[in-house]
Order: C-alpha cells, then structure tokens, then sequence
C-alpha cells in the first residue's frame, strides 16, 4: 500500500513539474500574458484588459528571459518590429518595468507633434475626426474627447484620442530617432507617458514582443471573490479580440 502512495505522489510531482516546464517554454519562447493596468492606450486596450504578446515577432533579447536573466546581449533570430506595432517593452531608465504603447518612430526618423498632429520625416499624419464623446477623467470628473483615425506612411491605421490640441505634449521638439532604438506613442494621446517625455528612446534590446490579442477583459466593478458578479463585469465583446 505505501509504495503504491509513493509511486502516486510521486507521478503527481513529474506531472506538476512537466507542466511547470512546459508554461515556461511557452512564456519564453511563444506567448506571455500581460494586463492592462492603466488608460494610456485607451480606446485600443482598456484598463482590465488581458492579452497575449508573441515573444517571438522580434526574436529574443535577455527580456525575452524570465527575470530578464542576461545570458546573451542584443537579439537572436531579431527581426524588425514595423511602424504601428502595439509593443510592450522594459521601460529603459530601469530595464525592469513593463511598458505597452504603439511604435511611432524607427531608426533615422524624425518625430515632431505640432498642435496635437502628428509629423513623421516633416509630413503631416491624416487623422479623420471619427466623433466626439464625454468621457469620466481620472479625476472623475466628466471630459470631452475627440476621437480620431489617424494613419501612418505604411498604411496602418489606428484610433487615438485628443483632450485638444494644446495639451502639454501636443507640441514637442523634433526627435531624431536613435539607430538600434525606437519610438513609442500612446492612443490616449493627452494621458500617456511615452518617448516625448520621460520613456525616451527605447533600445531593440529592450522589445519583449508584439500584442497580439484579448484573451480577458473585466471593467473593474467586481473584486476577485465576487464570484456572483463575474458575468455582468466581463466585457465579452472584446474577448479574443485581435489588436490592430
């Protein structure tokens, strides 16, 4: 009888630690999942959004690594991340913080917002007014956004939102972008720290990968043991949504 206990403990811990590999493997080398914990990207993603990032669009940096473990420098089987790209990155000032935004400027641009537009290598960026909607602030209070479409030189297009055009990053310096490095936007234009301030030039190095789709989205209105209320706080529109 006590062997057969040892020999079933003993088959439940090469399974547990099969499939603790196995997760592992997935997470380095395929998807990870991430989540959404403020409004920088709003209207793309969503505060309580959850979604899966392919580690491999960009190959693999030390990032790629749980713990950022630096056991190679630069990139293996790199390939390069294209203009419009929902990224997330290890924020360069510490190499540790998980930043999502979208992939504005590459290698040699010049980047530059003037009144709330656009400019990439001195052209202006078309952005079609979709609508305009009242909205709660973070500070609660209701603000009127104007959203727009905006597209890039490559033909990606993608909506962002504008308080105004007078906002404190609506009219920045030019940017030269940096080789080996990039350039990062947030949608909530007004309400995203991103390169024009204190995020700066991102170095390829420090890409994890590429968003790809929602696999969860809750608003926030339930904590985790309310169990009851699970059903009317989950956004099932958005589940399995791909991000463009």
């Amino acid at each position: 009888m006590s062997g057969r206990k040892t020999s079933g403990w003993g088959e439940t811990l090469r399974t547990v630690i099969y499939a603790v590999l196995i997760a592992l493997v997935v997470r380095t080398f395929a998807y990870e999942p991430f989540n959404i914990p403020s409004g920088s990207m709003i209207p793309t993603l969503l505060v309580g959004d959850y979604l899966f990032v392919s580690k491999f669009s960009y190959g693999y940096s030390r990032y790629s690594l749980p713990f950022g473990l630096p056991l190679f420098s630069d990139r293996v089987l790199a390939d390069q991340p294209e203009r419009g790209d929902v990224v997330v990155f290890k924020l360069p000032k510490d190499n540790e913080t998980d930043y999502i935004k979208r992939l504005i400027g590459l290698p040699g641009d010049r980047i530059q917002v003037k009144k709330g537009v656009l400019h990439i290598n001195g052209e202006a960026m078309v952005r079609e007014l979709l609508e305009t909607r009242s909205v709660p602030s973070f500070a609660g209070r209701m603000i009127e956004v104007r959203e727009y479409l905006e597209t890039l030189p490559n033909g990606r297009q993608h909506l962002i939102w504008e308080d105004g055009d007078a906002q404190p990053y609506d009219n920045t310096r030019e940017f030269v972008v940096p080789s080996e490095h990039y350039f990062f936007m947030g949608d909530n234009r007004d309400h995203s720290e991103d390169s024009r301030a204190t995020v700066g030039f991102v170095p390829f190095e420090n890409l994890v990968g590429r968003a790809e789709f929602l696999f969860f989205s809750q608003n926030g209105k339930a904590s985790f043991w309310q169990v009851w209320r699970w059903p009317t706080t989950i956004r099932w529109s958005r589940i399995f949504n791909g991000i463009e």
